[in-house]
């Protein structure tokens, strides 16, 4: 019983491809009948299934004989070629208006004898590559295994390991407890290859605690098949110290229950690749059934077989510090009795440390390979070199890595290498990359109720379990990176075909069979060597925009009209933020398009051939200010999955977006006046996906037009928003019309995420904060200024964690029922999930009933961590009383509320702005970061209160319209204080003394007569100096870099005049403003 661990070919699904396209029906009704053409599709698929053959052993010796691996990249680009061709036939075969015998005799005879001769040459440059494999050795193999690789043992040494105590301590502390309720336990360590879990689980199996714990242990290195025979005959060798002579798996598995049975038993499986969940299940059976308590420690690449023996939570191992690296790269790079230039060899060597980007095993290897290089020079040689240039030889870092890439299946292979279009580091988003893969044709056909996307989707998680892709440290969901060794794998297997042209020396370095470029916009060279490379290109696939510089105005122009007719085989175009007002009528041309990128644009009008586009899937036109209307024939798009026009204008819809059967996903609908544009034409589009916008709904007249656009029935939507024009723009409505049209356009119970702006009915229906919606976590009401009362019972939304409530214009009063409905049901703590609320643009909003409730237990909000009430100039009387987990604070123009905050024991920012009458107290400024109020009360009261706590967090605070005379010593402010604002406070006096502020870096003062005190501040950055009309002169820190002046009419006058006796100290500043005109360093303003 063994599981093997099968790859494939980066070519097989390329292959695959061809065969699917041959046995398009649409082809194949142009060749029935018709011996020549069916003897030439013949040949094409012989001469596909022989090249196929022979790629699992031109994959394995390419690496090594370059021969072989120009054989295959000759291939690769004869694929291509046939790809295209067959995607041209294709094409023309679903668009032709011809009878399929009428084309047929057109394709076969005189007229189309250019397209047969085509798929001569196709079929011919195969056959002739092929016919190569006699001189190249090459034959017909399986995927082999790479089971040359040393396994792995318990042993290590010690002294040679860095960075990985903490780890050891973590697992060792899992190994000593008793975490698990079952008698055995699994405890899984994942990461890349080459991070260090063979070294991390010697490290714990070595362990003195380990050892006087476990008396029997066992150590097997696993790999690539996980045979449960010889897995656990191996492991009862080793329990029993003697050889094990049976060779039927139940007696060997019995043997191994008696031999454990009341024992402890460690073991570690080192390298597991096998997610075969039924031979795991058998393996663990004799471990289960006995009276043993058996530990297992797991190392694995993949996170779904972690997923699948872990019974405790899976150690996800972290790469090391540059210190670290450091560490175990010295160890190895020098001698215990060094005669080399120590000191110069170390300064690059701390640049080659970088290189390892936090991997152990490349830190060991580099550091042995220069351990015999004497010179400087040899060692900047490597510093300059990419990790793949090392011969195998020298360098065990590729074959390690290359390990992952061989068991990808060949499918994923492709998807992989398309990756090395990004540069390094670049963090790209997961939707993004399905739809382009999806455009390139990676993705196999789904073979069940699936779609598409959910094939791409299934591809990208199977190579983050995989190691492949690493989640960013950024705050965007979704958004991914690559390791820069598995880049530089990526780079390795796409070269020629795949090229950067922002890392190009010049366009000369393209080969001729590249097929994918990414550019940057914004770094203009990079944009000039795309347009050379395209004009020098016939068969470009790809030109994917990849943003690494800083925006720039002065940027690179293309002319649209040039490039297409040099894109004839494109694939994806994305021509994002260029200045374009407009696309050639060609365009239709462009007859293997599938993806289409225009965003940000200048465009104003889009060619109606856009519209003979067949095959494309994606258009992105979201930002283009100046576009007003849509191709007319939008729905001649039959292939169209994915259209985005979220923040441009368009006027109307097209007519008869019904049509569009294959779209998932819709970014805006705006609700047109006419049957054929209303908005009955979204209830056919049933699989919509995401979010979906729909505008205009004043266009809707009735409840019956509502009902059409079956709202309830499209389960995929996670996210909805409902938006009405203004009620100036719309005229005149009907309450209950308005109601039932709303109450028809009820989405499913599923969704995460409901905006409802401008609703114009007086009353919500009844399905809006209903706790049926148990996923709804985000609610967004507002706009709705007929509304006299807000939808009932919202506090009883189960999941609901960000609500937002403003532009209100009737409600005056918010009572019991915004926390629960009436009713003598059971009914949970009010906005028991809840995590920021928001009131804002209220003008009749006078008052927040409090809820009542026993004790402090039950209370309403008790995860609430912002609230923000701003623009509500009525609201009196009470706000919650307590708040266990609020952080944030926001109250804003509320000038008739006068009641005392909540209680907040955790608040980290407090933000009283506007004149209001809110009162403090018991304010906790242990733990607070962030600090504005106003008013005589609030300003005394926080000054007096840091007088005498001295809080050690606060990191900014600001003061404003208070006429107390105040005096603090500058030693009575933190020093953790890196921003301080004071405004609108004549009488405070706030000395300031550099020694006690050296982490200052933000000021904003008025009222001021000199400088001195500003210019000892040596860290500040940023200062805003305002209504000091007597101060003339200023003396700065050298630091600073933002320099903001406003009426202070004589320093004002200065600056601008450039006046000799002040400019000179200031001119170094990068931006200086005075009363926000922008003041230049040259010689005008």
């Amino acid at each position: 019983m063994a599981a093997s661990l099968v790859g494939g070919a980066f070519l097989s699904s390329f292959v695959n491809v061809l065969f699917d396209r041959l046995s398009d029906p649409g082809i194949i009704n142009l060749i029935q009948g018709k011996k020549l053409s069916e003897k030439m599709i013949q040949r094409f698929k012989t001469i596909l299934n022989a090249a196929e053959a022979l790629l699992n052993d031109a994959e394995r010796r390419q690496i090594r004989e370059g021969p072989v691996k120009v054989w295959l990249d000759d291939l690769k680009d004869a694929l291509y070629e046939a790809d295209d061709f067959l995607d041209e036939i294709a094409t023309k075969a679903a668009t032709q208006k011809d009878p399929p015998g009428n084309f047929l005799s057109r394709f076969l005879n005189m007229q189309d004898r250019e397209m047969v001769a085509r798929m001569e040459d196709v079929i011919g440059r195969l056959e002739s590559i092929v016919n190569q494999k006699d001189t190249l050795g090459l034959k017909e193999i399986p995927m082999e295994n790479m089971s040359w690789r040393t396994p792995s043992t318990s042993l290590v040494k010690e002294s040679d390991i860095y960075g990985r105590d903490e780890d050891r301590e973590a697992l060792v502390k899992l190994l000593l407890g008793d975490a698990n309720d079952g008698d055995v336990s699994v405890i899984p360590i994942v990461g890349m290859g080459g991070i260090g879990k063979t070294t991390l689980a010697q490290l714990v199996y070595n362990d003195d605690q380990v050892q006087q714990k476990f008396k029997l242990k066992a150590w097997v290195c696993v790999g690539e098949e996980f045979n449960v025979l010889k897995v656990t005959t191996t492991i009862v060798e080793k329990a029993t110290s003697r050889s094990c002579n049976m060779y039927d798996l139940d007696s060997i598995q019995l043997h191994l229950k008696n031999e454990l049975a009341g024992k402890e038993f460690f073991l570690v499986l080192d390298d597991l690749w096998s997610n075969n969940y039924d031979f795991w299940k058998c393996f663990l059976t004799p471990f289960q059934v006995g009276s043993a308590r058996v530990k297992v420690l797991v190392t694995t690449r993949d996170h779904r077989i972690a997923s699948m023996v872990k019974t405790i939570p899976t150690h996800n191992l972290s790469l090391l510090d540059d210190n670290q690296c450091w560490s175990v790269f010295a160890k190895h790079a020098f001698l215990p009795a060094d005669s080399r230039d120590l000191s110069s060899l170390e300064k690059v060597g701390k640049e080659i440390v970088k290189k390892c980007k936090g991997l152990p095993l490349v830190a060991q290897t580099l550091g042995g390979l220069l351990r015999t290089k004497d010179t400087v020079k040899e060692w900047n040689d490597v510093l300059k070199s990419e990790i793949w240039e090392f011969s195998q030889e020298e360098s065990g870092i590729l074959p390690a890595l290359r390990i992952s890439y061989h068991y990808l299946p060949s499918h994923l292979k492709r998807c992989f290498v398309y990756c090395s279009l990004y540069p390094k580091d670049y963090v790209f988003k997961r939707d993004e990359l399905i739809l382009l893969w999806m455009a390139e044709d990676l993705l196999q056909q789904p073979k069940s109720r699936s779609i598409l996307e959910e094939v791409g989707h299934k591809y990208f998680n199977d190579l983050v379990a995989r190691s492949f892709f690493q989640p960013s440290n950024n705050a965007f969901e979704d958004s991914f990176v690559m390791h820069d060794l598995i880049h530089d794998l990526a780079t390795f297997y796409g070269e020629k075909f795949f090229v950067r042209t922002f890392e190009l020396q010049s366009v000369a370095k393209h080969d001729t069979k590249t097929r994918h470029l990414s550019y940057d916009p914004f770094d203009n060279d990079s944009v000039l060597k795309m347009l050379e490379a395209c004009d020098s290109l016939s068969h470009v696939r790809t030109l994917c925009q990849i943003r690494k510089a800083f925006y720039r105005s002065d940027r690179q122009k293309i002319d649209p009209c040039h490039l297409l007719a040099q894109l004839m085989s494109s694939r994806i175009l994305i021509f994002k933020s260029f200045e374009i007002g407009s696309l050639p009528d060609s365009i239709c041309e462009l007859i293997h398009l599938r993806y289409l990128d225009l965003s940000q644009t200048s465009v104003i009008t889009l060619p109606e051939s856009l519209s003979n586009l067949y095959n494309l899937q994606t258009l992105k036109l979201e930002n283009c200010f100046k576009l007003k209307r849509l191709p007319s024939r939008m729905q001649d798009l039959v292939n169209l999955r994915h259209l985005g026009i979220k923040g441009t204008p368009i006027e109307e819809m097209p007519k008869g977006m019904s049509k569009l059967k294959d779209l998932q996903f819709l970014s805006n609908y705006r609700v047109g006046k006419h049957e054929e544009n209303g908005i009955g034409e979204l209830g056919e589009l049933a699989h919509l996906h995401g979010s979906l916008c729909i505008e205009n709904l004043e266009n809707v007249n009735n409840s019956g037009e509502a009902s059409n656009a079956k709202m309830d029935e499209k389960t995929h939507l996670n996210i909805l928003q409902l938006s009405w024009s203004s009620i100036e723009e719309s005229g005149v409505c009907n309450s209950q019309t308005e109601k039932e049209v709303l109450d028809k356009l009820h989405p499913h119970k599923d969704l995460k995420e409901l905006s409802i702006c401008g609703y114009r009915g007086t009353m919500f229906p009844d399905w809006v904060g209903q706790s049926s919606y148990h996923k709804m976590t985000k609610l967004q009401l507002s706009g709705c200024r007929n509304c006299w009362v807000l939808p009932p019972s919202l506090g009883q939304l189960p999941s609901l964690v960000d609500l937002s409530l403003g532009e209100f214009d009737m409600v005056k009063k918010i009572g019991g029922e915004f926390y629960k409905a009436d009713g003598t049901h059971h009914q949970e703590t009010p906005f028991r999930s809840l995590k920021s609320l928001s009131f804002y643009d209220m003008g009749c909003w006078e008052e927040w009933e409090s809820f009542e409730c026993g004790d402090d237990d039950h209370a309403p909000f008790p995860q609430l961590v912002m609230l923000r009430i701003w623009d509500c100039p009525k609201l009196r009387g009470d706000l919650p009383t307590f708040l266990p987990s609020l952080k944030t604070l926001y109250i804003s123009g509320c000038s008739e509320l006068g009641c005392y905050l909540p209680r907040a024991p955790i608040i980290r920012s407090l933000e009283i702005r506007g004149k209001q009458e809110a009162r403090m107290r018991e304010l906790s400024l242990s733990m607070l970061e962030t600090l504005h109020v106003n008013g005589d009360h609030r300003v005394e009261y926080v000054l007096d209160a840091i007088t005498h706590t001295q809080p050690t967090s606060l990191t900014e605070l600001g003061i404003s319209n208070c006429s107390s005379a105040i005096s603090i010593a500058g030693d009575s402010l933190p020093p953790s204080l890196r921003c301080l604002y004071i405004r609108d406070c004549k009488n405070v006096e706030f000395p300031m003394q550099h020694q006690q502020h050296h982490s200052l870096y933000s000021l904003g003062r008025e009222n001021l007569t000199s400088l001195e005190d500003v210019a000892q501040l040596q860290s500040l950055k940023y200062l805003w100096v305002f209504k000091c009309p007597k101060l003339e002169i200023v003396r700065l820190p050298p630091s600073l870099i933002d320099l903001r002046i406003a009426e202070c009419p004589l320093l004002g006058e200065r600056i601008l005049k450039k006046d000799p006796e002040i400019w000179p100290s200031i001119s170094h500043i990068p931006e200086i403003q005075v009363d926000l005109k922008r003041i230049g360093n040259d010689s005008t303003s």
